[in-house]
C-alpha cells in the first residue's frame, strides 16, 4: 500500500502528484522527471503563494478566469448559503431551481443583441458542444438539413472534448487522437503579423475574412451552417484581428445565412473593457458561448447563449430538447455566479478595464519591452495581451523549434514570481481585473529583466 500523504508537505504532494495524477496538456513524465509540479496552495487579490513561500503575480487570471481575484469571501458566501439550502437539483424533470433562472434573467440584460435564452453546462467545451448540436437541430427544423458544415479557424481554441477540439483549429489536439471529425474546416486566422507579409493590417483583416467567404462558396452555401469564432484567439496568442476582420465577418454571415457563434469563454466578463468582446469587435451573433469569468473560476460553470432567432424556431418546431448534463443549471455555481456578477458591477471593474487599469497596462507593457530585441510585437486591449517572441525582428523569424525563446522566458518570469503563458512562440497575459498599478508595474520589471536573461542566454544580445 502506497504511504499516504503528509499534509502540508511539498515533498509528499510532488510524490504523490507524480504517483496519481495526470496533468491536461502537460508531458506528465517530463514534469515527474523534473521534480513534479509547483504546488499553490493560497491566494489573495492578483498573488499567489506556493508551497515554499514564494509570492507570485498571477498574470493569466488562473486560466483567464479569475476576473475579480483571489479570496473573495463574498462568493465563499454564496456559495454556502446556497447549498445550506439547497446544495444540488436538476433542472430535468420539468424543475428547476432559483438560482439558474435569475442567472438567466440577469445574463439577458448584458449580453449584446437578442441574446435572450440560455443554456446552461460546467465548462466551455460541454456549451460548444452543446452550440453544435443546437446549429444542426436549428437547420434541421427550418427544413435545410444539408446545412451541416461548421467553418472555424487555424489556431483556434474551442475545448478539448473531440466535438470541440475537432471545432478549434490546433494540430496538436487534432494529431493526438485523428481529428478533427467530419464537418468542420478551417480557414486562416486572422493574424497579421504572421501572416500579413506586405499588407497592411487593414488589408489583411479583409484577406482573412473572405478567406470564410471563399470556403462557404467551396463548399456551397446550402451546406454552411455556422461560422465559430472567438472574438480574439485567447489559447492562440491573444491574437487580436484586424479592425475591419469582424465586421466583414458579420456581412458574410448575413449575406449567405449562416449562424455566427461568438466564443466569449476567454473575452466576457470584462476582459477586453466592455462585458463581452463581442461590443468590442462589433460582432453580431446569433450564439453565444460564456465560462469562466461567470464565476471568476471559484465553481464550474458555462452557458450558451442563444438569438431569438434561433431560440424561437427551437420552442416552436423542436419538441423535446434531447441533449443535457447532469450539472446543467447547477444552483450553487448559478448563485456563485450571481454574486460574482454584483461584484464587477458593484466595483465598476468593467469601465476599471475600459477607462484605468487596462490602459495602463497597455501602455506599461510597451514602454516596459516594445523595443526589446525579442519582441517582434505587442498585441493587446483591456487586461489581455500577446507578444511574438522572435529571433530576429528585422525578419520576423522564430527560433526553432516552435516556444524555444518563449518557452525559457515563461520559466523565467514564474522564478522571478510572475506567471505568464506561452502559446506557441508567444506569451501571453490576462491579469485578474481587480490587479493594482503596483502590481503591474512589478510585473513589467520582472518581465523585462526575463526577457533580457532569456537573450542573453540564447546568445541574442
Amino acid at each position: 500500500m502506497d504511504t499516504p500523504v503528509v499534509r502540508n508537505s511539498t515533498a509528499a504532494w510532488k510524490r504523490a502528484d507524480g504517483d496519481h495524477h495526470i496533468h491536461p496538456f502537460t508531458d506528465n513524465e517530463a514534469l515527474r522527471r523534473k521534480g513534479g509540479p509547483r504546488i499553490i496552495v493560497k491566494a489573495s487579490g492578483s498573488v499567489m503563494v506556493d508551497s515554499e513561500g514564494n509570492r507570485i503575480i498571477d498574470a493569466m487570471s488562473g486560466l483567464w478566469c479569475v476576473n475579480v481575484g483571489y479570496g473573495r469571501e463574498e462568493l465563499a458566501r454564496a456559495a454556502y448559503d446556497q447549498m445550506s439550502e439547497l446544495a444540488f437539483y436538476n433542472t430535468f424533470f420539468k424543475t428547476t431551481t432559483p438560482p439558474p433562472v435569475e442567472l438567466a434573467e440577469k445574463l439577458a440584460t448584458l449580453t449584446p443583441g437578442d441574446l435572450n435564452r440560455f443554456f446552461f453546462a460546467c465548462s466551455g467545451s460541454e456549451a460548444n458542444d452543446t452550440i453544435l448540436r443546437f446549429v444542426k437541430r436549428y437547420w434541421n427544423l427550418m427544413g435545410k438539413p444539408a446545412k451541416k458544415t461548421v467553418i472555424s479557424r487555424i489556431n483556434a481554441y474551442h475545448g478539448s472534448t473531440t466535438a470541440s477540439a475537432s471545432l478549434g483549429g490546433m494540430s496538436t489536439m487534432h494529431e493526438m487522437d485523428d481529428l478533427p471529425i467530419a464537418g468542420i474546416e478551417h480557414v486562416i486566422q486572422p493574424y497579421w503579423y504572421t501572416g500579413g507579409g506586405d499588407l497592411s493590417e487593414e488589408e489583411f483583416g479583409l484577406v482573412a475574412a473572405r478567406a470564410v467567404e471563399d470556403k462557404i462558396l467551396e463548399l456551397g452555401p446550402e451546406n454552411v451552417a455556422a461560422f465559430f469564432g472567438e472574438p480574439l484567439q485567447g489559447s492562440g496568442g491573444a491574437i487580436l484581428p484586424p479592425s475591419n476582420y469582424w465586421p466583414e465577418i458579420n456581412r458574410i454571415c448575413r449575406k449567405y445565412d449562416i449562424l455566427l457563434v461568438a466564443d466569449e469563454v476567454i473575452c466576457g466578463f470584462g476582459r477586453t473593457g466592455e462585458w463581452f468582446g463581442s461590443t468590442t469587435f462589433g460582432i453580431e451573433p446569433d450564439i453565444m458561448t460564456m465560462a469562466k469569468g461567470i464565476t471568476s473560476g471559484y465553481l464550474p460553470l458555462s452557458a450558451v447563449a442563444v438569438s431569438d432567432r434561433v431560440a424561437d424556431v427551437l420552442y416552436a418546431k423542436g419538441g423535446d430538447l434531447s441533449h443535457g448534463y447532469t450539472y446543467s443549471g447547477h444552483p450553487t455555481a448559478c448563485a456563485v455566479a450571481l454574486a460574482n456578477i454584483a461584484i464587477i458591477e458593484r466595483e465598476g471593474l468593467v469601465e476599471r478595464v475600459r477607462d484605468d487599469i487596462g490602459p495602463y497596462f497597455q501602455t506599461r507593457l510597451r514602454d516596459a519591452v516594445a523595443d526589446h530585441p525579442l519582441v517582434g510585437n505587442i498585441r493587446g486591449i483591456g487586461l489581455v495581451a500577446g507578444l511574438a517572441i522572435v529571433e530576429d525582428k528585422a525578419t520576423r523569424t522564430f527560433r526553432t523549434p516552435v516556444g524555444t525563446l518563449a518557452g525559457r522566458c515563461h520559466e523565467i518570469c514564474v522564478e522571478m514570481g510572475a506567471m505568464i503563458r506561452v502559446s506557441g512562440d508567444s506569451m501571453v497575459m490576462a491579469p485578474p481585473l481587480v490587479i493594482t498599478k503596483e502590481e503591474v508595474d512589478t510585473l513589467m520589471v520582472i518581465y523585462r529583466a526575463a526577457l533580457d536573461k532569456t537573450a542573453a542566454e540564447f546568445g541574442l544580445v
